[in-house]
């Protein structure tokens, strides 16, 4: 993965350190083998029925008067005064067919388009935590440099596709106009998709007005060509916030990417079965789907599974456990079943870099993979359950990553991979490593990580025992040394800095929630 070059300190010790980081070329995996199926189709059915008998019901609380009035002219059994709407099974199954099963998601660089949908893998940086880490400074509030500089590390890494929200929230800038200079960084300082918070409809119209200035594109263009996604968290147990379904409007609208993502814990916001938590997840989904479907037919949209199980003792969230892996797999076989692109999440609960913080990414990660999952929300960086972004786990999980990638690869077996000359010239007894056959391939034979450490124990103990987060701690200087920011024309950032003059002068957005 690098080119490692040796000195000596003054006191005549070796050190190696790492003179450029070389990784995997920009490209979207895809999942070549069948995603993994934990429930039949018999106890899918089920659940599907399960989830149509809750929104007939008992129904859902819709907070935005606009979505209700939209619900009650598309049929749905509206009460404006408690807020409480009904579905009927037969129209949920009908509006939700206009759904598309995949689509493109356009960035600034057209090169870096995504599809988003079928096998292919969309890897998103991790995505609003309160809070930023590293080895050295520790634990801090999220602010505009760690905010920068975590999006410097997602544009530096071609494993990280998406920038799928704040990689931390910088709480040093206004509320009322933080969104605009936030977005304005993801535009200037990446060249990739991007993500906007559908908080407020007049908020996220901000951010696609921004992408369209970005892009350079008129806003019949936008409208062909989606160009922000947005995530939409439902108020579990079966609440919808006003101000996320106006946003919710503003971009199926407008034709943008929505992603509704039920947060169901089992056992606080779901019920304590896995059956139950994936039912109430499915009927909050569907109600998220059958909305945008109703505002725009044939609006992109993303089936969002985030249910996982709790400690019962304390109540925290529990990730990477067998649970989670569960419902992420089962998670993919829902979105399959209505055709529509399947998000899911890399996610630990561990409060540092550590063990615990490997194994359950390496769980989640292997339940978002083989569950079919097509965004990966939160792959890199992301610590103690989400209130964290940490630099050292950034550079493990890109690691991680690209592991993955390598994994999905296929298998090339032909007469020049069988190696049956290699075979020969070892001969009975010999050693591969100087033929012709090795010697031609073995710069690209295997995946060459960024941490793992294969050295004997001697010559790792004579380098001064490196750990793992060390080495990370090292990646990750070294990546905002080697960055440069990708170009972007000037007249395209006169424009966005003018609409943002603008807005702030008009106040942004309103702060009373």
């Amino acid at each position: 993965m690098t080119r490692n070059r040796r000195r000596r300190t003054a006191d005549g010790s070796r050190i190696r350190e790492r003179d450029h980081i070389q990784q995997l070329p920009w490209k979207q995996p895809k999942l070549p083998l069948s995603s993994l199926e934990i429930l039949n189709p018999e106890q899918l059915q089920i659940i599907h029925d399960a989830s149509l008998e809750i929104l007939r019901d008992i129904g859902m609380e819709i907070m935005s008067a606009a979505a209700r009035q939209r619900l009650k002219i598309a049929g749905a059994d509206v009460n404006d005064t408690t807020h409480m709407v009904h579905f009927e099974p037969a129209m949920i199954e009908e509006v939700i067919k206009t759904a598309p099963s995949s689509f493109r998601l356009h960035a600034r660089n057209p090169q870096k388009h995504l599809e988003i949908g079928g096998r292919y893998i969309a890897n998103s940086c991790i995505s609003s935590p309160p809070n930023v880490s590293d080895m050295d400074s520790g634990r801090r509030p999220g602010n505009v440099r760690d905010y920068q500089n975590l999006l410097r590390l997602s544009q530096y890494f071609n494993i990280i596709h998406l920038i799928g929200g704040y990689p931390v929230e910088p709480v040093d800038r206004p509320v009322s106009t933080r969104y605009l200079h936030n977005t304005r960084d993801m535009l200037t300082l990446t060249d990739k998709a991007i993500s906007g918070y559908c908080i407020w409809g007049d908020k996220i119209s901000d951010v696609i007005e921004m992408a369209r200035i970005g892009r350079g594109i008129t806003e019949e263009q936008l409208q062909q060509e989606p160009s922000v996604i947005c995530i939409i968290n439902t108020n579990s147990p079966l609440k919808f916030d006003g101000g996320m379904l106006d946003g919710l409007i503003e971009m199926s609208s407008r034709n943008q990417a929505v992603c509704v993502t039920p947060f169901t814990l089992a056992g606080a916001m779901a019920p304590v079965t896995l059956a139950g938590a994936l039912a109430q997840q499915n009927a909050e989904a569907l109600a998220g789907l059958l909305m945008t479907q109703i505002v725009r037919p044939g609006s992109p949209f993303i089936y969002g599974g985030f249910t996982s199980n709790v400690d019962m003792k304390s109540g925290a969230p529990a990730f990477g456990t067998p649970e989670y892996m569960k419902t992420a797999i089962i998670g993919g076989q829902l979105a399959r079943r209505y055709h529509v692109p399947y998000r899911t999440s890399n996610v630990n609960a561990a409060n540092t870099v550590d063990a615990q913080a490997a194994y359950e990414s390496v769980f989640s990660l292997w339940g978002t993979t083989m569950g079919g999952g097509n965004l990966i929300m939160h792959a890199a960086g992301w610590m103690e359950g989400g209130l964290c972004a940490s630099y050292e786990k950034f550079i493990l999980d890109v690691d991680l990553l690209q592991m993955v990638s390598e994994f999905l690869k296929p298998v090339v077996v032909d007469p020049s991979t069988l190696g049956l000359d290699a075979i020969v010239d070892a001969g009975v007894g010999g050693q591969f490593f100087g033929t012709a056959h090795t010697l031609e391939r073995y710069r690209t034979a295997f995946y060459s990580p960024l941490i793992s450490d294969w050295r004997n124990y001697e010559s790792w103990q004579e380098a001064g025992s490196p750990q793992s987060w060390q080495k990370a701690n090292k990646v990750w200087k070294q990546v905002l040394q080697d960055y440069e920011e990708p170009p972007i024309d000037a007249a395209v950032v006169d424009e966005l800095d003018t609409f943002i003059a603008r807005r702030v002068e008009e106040g942004g957005v309103a702060t009373d929630f």
